[in-house]
């Protein structure tokens, strides 16, 4: 419904179930259980994120060796759901705009407001692609999604993004968090485990390198993802561990489960954005489709050393 902002669905009437696309929904007044969602969703404690059909799940490392971002890679590009608490009166999300799009513009990305969905979107050009922001006002919490890919795929990959973000579930947990505040992010099990083996192994490249660890002190077990509404929030509060498949949890090919375990974990190239391409990625016809999400997270990285 463009030109009219509306917010997370959770207050209309009816039974309130995942796959009507009324999300981004509130895990407290959904009648869908989460272990329903298993071959759906990536349980990432606060959000739980539906899975693209033909798309890849990817943790990209930073330049110390911490994960710093979990996406959906597609065809068109890749997709990240983030959330964050949020005062109980709506309208963070109005406010995140104005500052994300300033900040961008600040930065040399080219930048525009348009009217999506849910309300605002804010879309960014730089060299190599093309960012585009949604963001939906929940009970104490806001989702942003962020779809990076290349500027010819901008079109689909809005529409992609929309789509999953529709089916989004927000768990927002009882704890009290002072507005913007990441809302903590947690790797289910399998994916926390790949992520821990490339740690190791890029550890023992830079102990063979001569290249001192500089792990920044960041715990596998909190994962936080960039592009936080305002550069300077860390997440304090204790994470909350996904939902578990149990034995009798259907293992469907493709599905999220399938997934995860076939998770992909990549270093950051900060110069492969321009390109489109990444350094030292395997084969073309292994290689999940280019992206540029990198350059966002340079925006991101510089702005938070001012």
């Amino acid at each position: 419904m463009a030109n009219e902002e509306r917010g997370a669905g959770d207050s209309r009437d009816g039974e309130l179930r995942v796959g009507q696309a009324r999300g981004p929904y509130d895990i407290e007044l959904l009648d869908t259980p989460p272990e329903e969602l298993a071959n759906s969703h990536l349980d990432l404690g606060s959000v739980l994120v539906p899975v693209v059909e033909g798309g890849q799940v990817t943790v990209e490392m930073s330049a110390n060796h911490q994960p710093e971002a979990v996406y959906l890679v597609t065809p068109h590009g890749r997709i990240s759901v983030t959330a964050f608490a949020a005062p109980r009166s709506p309208g963070l999300w109005r406010e995140v705009v104005r500052e994300l799009a300033a900040s961008l513009r600040d930065e040399g990305a080219t930048t525009s407001v348009e009217d999506g969905h849910w309300g605002r979107e804010v879309l960014a050009e730089v060299p190599g692609g093309a960012h585009r922001f949604i963001g939906v006002d929940g009970s104490r919490w806001m989702v942003r999604c962020v779809a990076s890919g290349p500027a010819e795929s901008a079109g689909p990959l809005a529409q992609l993004a929309r789509a999953v973000l529709a089916e989004s579930v927000v768990r927002r947990g009882k704890d009290p968090l002072p507005p913007r505040e990441m809302l903590p992010i947690v790797l289910p099990p399998v994916l926390a485990e790949q992520v821990a083996a490339a740690q190791q192994q890029m550890f023992a490249d830079d102990s063979a390198a001569g290249v001192p660890n500089d792990s920044g002190g960041n715990s596998d077990d909190n994962l936080v993802a960039p592009n936080a509404p305002n550069a300077t929030s860390e997440t304090t509060a204790p994470a909350q561990l996904p939902e578990q498949p149990t034995a009798e949890t259907e293992h469907i090919s493709g599905g999220a489960l399938d997934q995860i375990e076939q998770a992909t974990v990549i270093r950051e190239v900060p110069t492969a954005v321009d390109s489109g391409a990444r350094e030292g990625a395997p084969d073309a016809d292994d290689a999940p489709p280019p992206s540029a999400g990198s350059a966002m997270q340079r925006f991101r990285r510089r702005r938070g050393k001012r």
